[in-house]
């Protein structure tokens, strides 16, 4: 059994890692850093710490850091020198200096150290995955991938919404979309870039659209706050078929309204929202393959034991670093950047 401390309880460590950790077989949520508030009623066995060096005290296997972007780096640098394995939640650093910092350092204490991608984790993407990797859609030539929401009011109050490094969507989504787009395809050649405000008033940016080149074939990774009408949640077209898909993993939902994956069919899709996969036979709905977040923690929890490599290794979590700086940019600049481009 490995002891798993978390910091930080906001909206991320209340929603999206303290009851997935909790679902895990092996993994004991012992202690939460939360700096302010009265504790969860949820989480009366789990001992509440107001510090970082408190939590250092106890006996902890793994450290979870979901507090505010910036954050992460001295938190993740101070953990790993106390000899903890470390996942942080994205995005990893607000720099690919500071990121390639704590992959050194995690490697000279031979330590466990990730991003937490659980939409790797999520139905619709493996399901994507499936039909790449099956040729169903032939040599793709555009692949899109929208999160889109519809929120015109401003949050000030909100630090994802300051204009602080690390904040905006860009930083908040762009991790996820890069990821998936690169476990998919690879490293591009190229990127560009547009990250924008587009709400009046916001300080932090809050709609993107970026522009992975391949040889042959583009990535369009894009996200609004004002998108009332959401975009496919991914759309891929490739010589012998299409596949769109509507509407988001069902996961987030669950997790915001008390559900746990523990609970049977707590994530379930209705096959209205199955993508449909279109080639020259006709168009016919693909069942959405289950997944779970729980999964990313099962394998941090196999790697932490040694019986495999962690799923997000360290190259990817730079090559998703150096993908953020690359497309702010491109966006800064107005023009296309090669992968390789030093910042």
């Amino acid at each position: 059994m490995l002891n798993v401390g978390l910091i930080g309880f906001g909206f991320s460590g209340r929603v999206f890692h303290a009851p997935v950790i909790r679902a895990v077989d092996g993994l004991r949520l012992t202690t939460i850093v939360q700096r302010h508030g009265t504790p969860d009623p949820r989480y009366s066995d789990v001992e509440v710490v107001r510090s970082v060096e408190e939590l250092l005290t106890r006996t902890i296997d793994l450290v979870v850091i979901a507090t505010p972007n910036t954050s992460h780096h001295p938190i993740a640098q101070q953990c790993l020198l106390a000899g903890r394995h470390v996942v942080i939640d994205k995005p990893f650093t607000t720099t690919l200096r500071e990121a390639e910092e704590l992959i050194r350092l995690g490697a000279a204490r031979r330590r466990v150290l990730s991003a937490y991608q659980n939409r790797r984790y999520v139905g619709d993407f493996v399901t994507l995955r499936n039909l790449l990797s099956e040729g169903v859609l032939g040599r793709v030539t555009l692949f899109e991938s929208h999160f889109d929401r519809f929120r015109p009011e401003l949050r000030p109050g909100a630090w994802r919404e300051q204009a602080q490094p690390g904040s905006g969507i860009w930083f908040d989504l762009g991790p996820h979309l890069l990821d998936q787009a690169l476990v998919l395809f690879g490293t591009p050649q190229a990127v560009s870039a547009d990250i924008r405000v587009e709400r009046e008033g916001a300080a932090a940016d809050d709609a993107f659209d970026v522009t992975l080149h391949y040889p042959g074939m583009r990535a369009l990774l894009r996200a609004s706050m004002l998108a009332l009408s959401p975009g496919p949640t991914f759309a891929a077209h490739g010589t012998k078929g299409s596949f769109v898909k509507y509407g988001l993993d069902p996961q987030e939902a669950a997790l915001k309204s008390g559900r746990t994956p523990d609970e049977s069919h707590w994530d379930s899709e209705p096959p209205e929202m199955y993508g449909r996969l279109t080639t020259p036979e006709g168009t016919r709905t693909v069942p959405t393959i289950p997944s779970s977040f729980t999964h990313y923690y099962e394998n941090i929890r196999d790697a932490i034991l040694g019986k495999t490599q962690p799923a997000v290794t360290p190259e990817q979590v730079l090559n998703v670093m150096r993908g953020l700086e690359l497309a702010v940019a491109s966006s800064r600049k107005r023009c296309v950047l090669p992968w390789t481009t030093s910042q």
